[in-house]
């Protein structure tokens, strides 16, 4: 069964650091463009940060700009997003998502469209 897997959500002070982690099986991630999107209540689906296929291109959300780091091994089948100084207005269910066919990942990142793939979400909760 090919499926994208998140982890590594769950409730951090704010200030502080989590790492999320996109894992694919049943299929090898190396020609996909990555996404990380972000749902919280009430509000729309966006885009926090997307990467190329190769890695050699990224785009953030002006809010996370500084602060988040993607990234991908694509030995390990799996892409990564470093968020540090983590703040209340992080909170949200963070999504990866993948697709073959779009042309690069700032262009991913406009829209949460229906994309080849996505995972089930992994809640971030960044609370005192």
């Amino acid at each position: 069964q090919r499926q994208l897997v998140e982890s590594g959500g769950g409730l951090v002070q704010p200030g502080g650091s989590l790492r999320l982690s996109c894992a694919a099986s049943g299929f090898t991630l190396d020609a996909y463009k990555i996404g990380w999107f972000r749902q919280a209540p009430g509000k729309e689906r966006e885009g926090v940060s997307c990467i190329s296929d190769t890695g050699g291109s990224t785009n953030y959300a002006d809010s996370v700009k500084g602060r988040f780091t993607i990234s991908r091994d694509n030995a390990k089948n799996t892409v990564y997003l470093q968020m540090n100084s983590l703040k209340p207005e992080d909170t949200a269910v963070y999504y990866c998502a993948a697709d073959p066919s779009i042309p690069t990942a700032q262009a991913m990142c406009a829209h949460a469209a229906p994309y080849d793939y996505w995972g089930q979400g992994t809640q971030v909760t960044v609370s005192s």
